[in-house]
């Protein structure tokens, strides 16, 4: 007996959604004006919400290296805690206002921060990478978010979780309206 061409239909929906599962979803949640790369950015903490250890400082670099090829030339970064018993305990959320505090004396127009949600090697035989992570771009004279996006990749068994993260990063901000 033939099959139906719903049937057909609804076998090729099922195929074409596991196969974007495996890829990059970008998802531009806000974006206001273009952003200046002549302007003085500075990055702030990104919290890792991930079970690998220091996954947040890694994508700060990634977002560094990333931004500077979009041409963002003045770039600071927020000063390290102190390494006294107090600090040593402090967890993202203060570690994000302590810095977002110390950026606001400072003359920056943008600051850069966010989130890992994921950063992993899924289990079974490959071990693909699976790495999600959200980026917000903030107006520091109005605290307001002016660009954020988030995304999650899953890389091959042959990738690893920072090659992966690189290429979400890169796809992320590769959707940033940017002027000089």
């Amino acid at each position: 007996m033939p099959r139906s061409p719903t049937r057909h239909a609804w076998i090729a929906i099922a195929a074409a959604a596991l196969l974007c599962s495996c890829g990059t979803t970008v998802t531009t949640v806000q974006a206001t004006a273009p952003l200046r790369t002549s302007a003085k950015w500075v990055m702030l903490p990104v919290a890792n919400y991930s079970e690998a250890p220091q996954a947040g400082e890694r994508v700060e670099e990634m977002l560094e290296t990333v931004l500077r090829r979009a041409g963002v030339d003045s770039l600071g970064h927020y000063p390290p805690p102190k390494e006294d018993e107090a600090h040593l305990v402090m967890n993202d959320r203060q570690r994000y206002e302590e810095a977002r505090a110390w950026a606001r004396t400072q003359p920056f127009d943008y600051g850069v921060t966010g989130s890992v949600e994921e950063w992993r090697y899924k289990s079974g035989l490959d071990g693909d990478p699976a790495v999600g992570v959200s980026v917000r771009v903030l107006d520091m004279k109005t605290d307001r978010v002016v660009w954020s996006a988030s995304g999650t990749k899953t890389g091959n068994g042959g990738d690893n979780a920072s090659g992966t993260a690189l290429q979400l990063l890169s796809a992320l901000l590769n959707d940033m309206s940017l002027t000089q």
